[in-house]
């Protein structure tokens, strides 16, 4: 065994003997305590539910996933642009900072409602908005923050040596924010998804995760229910996933 696989395997092992022993230990809490489905069914029934329901829940998680996707890009860009922006100019960042606040303070998905009116029932741009408005502030926060982490010393070095800004900000103010912006990045990933299953909640086409685990709950098959919030675990790793390996392919480029 190479010690890259061995590294490997250092990673990996722990957190699968960890879920096997939670997932073990959830099925002897069930079965030896005979817990009640609509309290907590087991891991087989769920199991089960999920094989046999492995089309509709795909299918279902795509639409969550295509939703939470558009919001992600939609609410990053705007939060970058944003804090840009701010970082150059400081009236807008005067005037964004309250916004800014505002929206990290008000209950993003009970604005779905609201949406489902003004979109249409039938329409799935109600869940867009409301993924990327919860994306907008932490990616906003953090790239901000990132953009104000030149030290001085770097700015003036680079003001007496007459370097334009364009290129000072190629060369010193963007690879400082990068590492910021993809941990507002993380953080919005996972938002992105759990809004996008919680706006379903409200109303909408019956077409994503978050409107079929209403609809079997509702109906008292619990099992079902669990097995599309399976679904829903596998959407939101599946997009941390894809995060952490952009920000390693940025990181990497940029060491070179």
């Amino acid at each position: 065994m190479t010690a890259a696989s061995a590294g490997l395997l250092r990673q990996v092992l722990p957190p699968v003997v960890l879920l096997a022993a939670l997932v073990g230990a959830w099925h002897a809490l069930v079965v030896l305590g005979d817990v009640p489905a609509f309290v907590l069914p087991g891991p087989a029934a769920i199991l089960d539910e999920l094989v046999t329901y492995l089309g509709p829940i795909a299918s279902a998680a795509r639409v969550t996933g295509t939703n939470a996707a558009a919001g992600l890009l939609l609410g990053s860009a705007l939060g970058v642009l944003l804090a840009v922006a701010a970082g150059l100019v400081r009236v807008v960042d005067a005037l964004t900072e309250p916004l800014v606040a505002a929206l990290a303070v008000v209950p993003i998905v009970a604005l779905a409602p609201v949406l489902y009116a003004m979109y249409g029932a039938g329409s799935e741009q109600a869940r867009v908005i409301v993924a990327a408005l919860a994306v907008l502030v932490p990616v906003h926060v953090t790239t901000l923050r990132g953009l104000r982490q030149v030290r001085p010393v770097h700015r003036d070095l680079m003001r007496a040596l007459a370097v334009p800004r364009v290129r000072a900000a190629r060369t010193v103010t963007i690879p400082t924010a990068v590492p910021y912006l993809f941990t507002g990045l993380r953080m919005a990933s996972s938002l992105a998804v759990i809004s996008a299953i919680v706006a379903e909640y409200f109303g909408g086409p019956r077409s994503g995760i978050g409107s079929f685990i209403t609809t079997a709950a509702a109906g008292s098959n619990y099992a079902r229910a669990w097995a599309y919030v399976l679904g829903g675990v596998v959407v939101g790793l599946l997009f941390h996933g894809v995060t952490v390996a952009a920000e390693h392919v940025v990181t990497r480029r940029a060491g070179r």
